[in-house]
């Protein structure tokens, strides 16, 4: 059955849909012998995939990986870096990155630290950036001053951001300081910056930003310990399940445009 190039690299654990889509724009994938075209559609029964001059297969795929990471900061939520910078990658072993394809789903930013799951399911990735899904995420934030309940409120209502307002939000204060407030946020978007930049443009600007759960995936719970600062541990299967439950619904492609315009949008994490 034919299926868009991309998706087929994201099953087979190759690479997420958007580093499939721009593995494709650098003329690294191969169909029969011939250059790939982004939206290409292929039949992996019948057509030969070839990535880098070498032939993938089903066969080759390797095992599903889910992992939750405690990024610090200082370290850049991508697979490489240009600017040799430290990824979420190279804090995990060289045994369990090498070949399989893993990943991180969503971003944090360089600055922010906490919760961020990493995997080599890459259709799961595709879809849990879709905008249309959005499963809550939550944040510790220290800003500057302390803000009113009035200033609260309208963060909680929605703060237009270039031209489009934002989703209502969860937002409570946890602690005041002589000079500084917490507060506990939960969003259910991902707009590229948003904790920042609301939090500027409200006059309370972030100290420090850090992501406590991603959904009920949490970095501590009652029953276990806090995951150390860099380190990692393998989803639960309910966990994997959870994750699994919020994209049963099938997205619409009812444009290339929406899939990829909107898509590329949507992986950069709320901060």
């Amino acid at each position: 059955m034919e299926a868009r190039l991309q998706k087929i690299l994201a099953q087979w654990g190759i690479a997420s849909r958007r580093e499939a889509e721009e593995m494709i724009r650098q003329s690294r994938v191969q169909i029969n012998g011939v250059l790939a075209h982004l939206g290409q559609k292929v039949d992996p029964q019948k057509d030969a995939i070839a990535v880098d001059g070498k032939p993938i297969f089903e066969k080759q795929r390797p095992a599903l990986i889910y992992l939750l990471l405690h990024k610090p900061a200082g370290v850049v939520s991508t697979c490489d870096d240009p600017q040799g910078r430290t990824t979420v990658l190279d804090l995990l072993p060289k045994e369990l990155c090498e070949g399989s394809g893993i990943h991180p789903v969503g971003r944090l930013d360089a600055d922010s630290t906490g919760a961020l799951i990493l995997t080599n399911d890459g259709d799961l990735t595709f879809r849990l950036t879709h905008p249309r899904h959005s499963i809550s995420k939550t944040y510790r934030v220290l800003v500057k001053g302390h803000p009113p309940e009035a200033i609260l409120q309208i963060w909680r209502q929605g703060v237009v951001l270039e031209g489009r307002k934002t989703r209502p939000a969860k937002v409570n204060l946890i602690e005041r300081f002589a000079n500084q407030s917490l507060l506990e946020i939960v969003l259910q978007e991902g707009r590229n910056r948003q904790i920042r930049r609301i939090a500027q443009q409200l006059g309370y600007p972030v100290i420090r930003l850090h992501r406590i759960a991603i959904g009920p995936i949490q970095l501590q719970t009652p029953k276990e310990p806090l995951l150390d600062e860099g380190n990692y541990r393998s989803l639960k299967n309910d966990e994997i399940r959870f994750l699994q439950e919020q994209i049963k619904q099938p997205i619409k492609d009812s444009a290339e445009f929406w899939s990829v315009k909107n898509h590329e949008m949507a992986k950069k994490e709320e901060e």
